[in-house]
């Protein structure tokens, strides 16, 4: 073989070899782009994501909100109208994921719901957390009525009364295909216990999600639609 074009064929394959290389560092790439608000959410994958979570709470706010709106506003000394106050205690995971951070997503856009309402507003957190923990309570203790009082007494120390408890949860119900492929139903329940009458209000939203090995079961066990 010529000299020539051996050393020329090396050449060849050692930029052949770079610029495969370079391709593949190109491929695996991290990319992002900010969404505006015409852009829909991407639609999770294995879990539950904004997609599932939003209309959900959109959902179980308004519908619970709307029929407490129909009681008697309160006012204060003046006579000018007060909103009535939250106490929102947290939300429990009864449901087949982790969460994760989508706990406080969930969390704060309840908050900001209710306090984008002309008739109510919600305690802030801070208020809440200092309040179970000077009475060494958890949440679901503040269903006995001994600890309910203490609780509330707390609250009023720190001068921060209310005229509800505030109980969100989310649970889940999986179906399974002999496929692998599942639905899931998640379920967002709210719980609004009036403090004055120990009447509770309950208000639930639901979405279902098929979860498919590849796109073709989508189409087998739901249809075109």
């Amino acid at each position: 073989m010529d000299r020539r074009q051996f050393l020329n064929g090396i050449t060849l394959l050692t930029v052949a070899g770079v610029t495969g290389q370079a391709v593949g560092c190109r491929s695996g790439k991290q990319v992002a782009h900010v969404l505006n608000e015409k852009d829909g959410d991407m639609v999770g994958s294995h879990t539950a994501g904004a997609e599932t979570w939003e209309p959900l709470i959109v959902s179980s706010v308004g519908q619970l909100l709307g029929r407490q709106m129909h009681g008697i506003q309160p006012v204060s000394h003046d006579g000018q109208p007060c909103r009535k106050r939250i106490c929102f205690v947290g939300l429990e995971n009864k449901s087949a994921e982790e969460i994760g951070d989508f706990g406080e997503q969930i969390y704060e856009k309840i908050d900001s719901s209710i306090n984008e309402s002309e008739v109510f507003e919600v305690i802030n957190r801070r208020f809440v957390e200092a309040g179970l923990r000077e009475c060494r309570l958890r949440p679901d203790d503040l269903f006995v009525p001994n600890h309910q009082r203490a609780f509330t007494a707390s609250m009023e120390k720190l001068e921060q009364p209310f005229d509800y408890l505030l109980y969100a949860k989310v649970t889940s119900g999986t179906t399974r295909s002999n496929q692998k492929d599942y639905q899931r139903d998640y379920l967002l329940t709210l719980e609004l216990i009036n403090m004055q009458s120990g009447h509770a209000d309950k208000e639930s939203a639901e979405l279902r999600k098929g979860y498919h090995k590849s796109r073709l079961g989508k189409f087998k066990h739901y249809g075109a639609g």
